[in-house]
């Protein structure tokens, strides 16, 4: 699966063009306008990398910048920007940016970068907790096991990816990706499966798996859901 950037820039000819260059490599950018647009957008859906200028996106930029990494702590975020004062890039790091990069830049060179900052991301993924504690009952993700009861390899690496996403859609396309290989019509049956199955054990935990239509499944805690809709 292509990995997904979204751009969030004003500057539509620079926009259009980087988008065209990284989509001619493989990768699916989408671009928007405006900071208000972009936060929508990922909400809604899964994204690997976003790029954002810091002016002209309709709100102050570093409060974008702060805003995405409170929802997204760990999406890698890089600045593309005009803006090369000294003060401006240290308070952007201090935000929490991955990358500053200031216009003109080179795009080969951008996307070195950006591959960069994804392969630390999913070391650290690959290296993050495996056990989970879910109301009393336990998730081993290395035994493959759900309280002591034996998980198949392909449903433990299901349910490790909602648990370390917990609250969180994970998107369908990134599970097809990750453990199938390919996105089709089998595929997608197959993964309707193995939630189904999933239900039957983190339901008597408290938690349920829901499905966000036409995007992906969350895992998520019933105590969490009572408290959103009081």
């Amino acid at each position: 699966m292509a990995t997904r950037i979204l751009i969030i820039d004003s500057d539509i000819s620079l926009s259009t063009v980087l988008g065209d260059y990284m989509a001619n490599r493989g990768y699916k950018a989408q671009r928007v306008s405006d900071g208000r647009t972009g936060l929508e957008v990922l909400s809604n859906e899964h994204w690997d990398v976003v790029l954002t200028e810091l002016q002209g996106i309709g709100m102050n930029g570093y409060e974008l910048l702060k805003d995405i990494r409170h929802r997204l702590p760990n999406i890698p975020l890089i600045v593309l920007t005009t803006r090369s004062d000294r003060e401006d890039q240290m308070r952007a790091f201090q935000l929490g940016c991955d990358d500053y990069q200031t216009k003109p830049f080179t795009m080969d060179i951008l996307i070195c970068r950006i591959e960069a900052i994804l392969r630390r991301v999913r070391a650290y993924e690959e290296s993050k907790q495996r056990i989970f504690d879910l109301n009393g009952h336990v998730f081993d993700a290395t035994h493959q096991t759900f309280n002591g009861q034996h998980l198949s390899s392909r449903e433990s690496d299901l349910l490790l990816m909602l648990c370390r996403n917990e609250g969180e859609v994970v998107d369908r396309h990134r599970i097809l990706s990750a453990l199938w290989k390919e996105d089709n019509a089998f595929t997608s049956r197959s993964l309707g499966v193995y939630i189904n199955h999933l239900r039957q054990f983190v339901t008597p935990a408290g938690y349920q798996i829901i499905a966000a239509r036409y995007k992906g499944y969350k895992l998520v805690c019933n105590e969490h859901m009572g408290l959103m809709m009081e």
